[in-house]
């Protein structure tokens, strides 16, 4: 099984071992910097992470890169469907990836709150080629927190990511698709 159908199979699921995305993303091709700028649809790929289910709860939209030094990491979308920048918070972070996360929505409304009450305009992040697992590719740096998601192509306009969180030893995945350029 080529690339191609793992990558289908496993987007269909939306589920997958920690240990095949590994796999899969290691054999994708590196990314640059220009092949990021735009804003990017997000969605969660479980592994059975304990931020699984996080970002949809939240109402997550995904992330834009305006430039290398401009980054929302964090775009989320508020009860009227309206995408605004979050200010990632680590304090609340913590605090969050300490809940468990419920298989039904009951977080949701505490977490849209939380995510209104940090909105911001600045960049929260910067977007670098750096190695990750052997290979350079085109790295988000966040700007307060221990976090570097890196990329890698899955076909023009869809880009694997894992987050590296410091404080979490197991790697978080997501799927990013166009949404426009800039």
């Amino acid at each position: 099984m080529g690339i191609s159908e793992n990558y289908q199979l496993i987007l269909k699921t939306g589920k997958t071992t920690t240990e095949k995305a590994l796999e899969l993303f290691d054999a994708l091709e590196p990314v640059n910097l220009d092949f990021m700028l735009c804003r990017w649809q997000g969605s969660g790929l479980h592994t059975d992470h304990p931020m699984d289910g996080l970002l949809e709860i939240s109402n997550w939209y995904g992330k834009e890169f305006i430039d290398s030094e401009n980054v929302h990491p964090l775009l989320f979308l508020d009860n009227q469907g309206k995408i605004f920048q979050v200010a990632p918070n680590p304090t609340l972070m913590n605090w969050v990836l300490k809940l468990p996360i419920p298989k039904n929505n009951s977080l949701k409304p505490l977490l849209v709150s939380i995510n209104s009450l940090l909105k911001t305009d600045k960049s929260q992040a910067r977007l670098r080629m750096m190695e990750y697992r052997g290979t350079v590719s085109a790295t988000m740096i966040y700007d307060y927190l221990p976090i570097h998601d890196s990329f890698r192509k899955v076909d023009e306009n869809t880009v694997l990511g894992i987050m590296d969180y410091k404080m979490l030893p197991q790697p978080f995945f997501f799927v990013l698709k166009r949404a426009f350029k800039f």
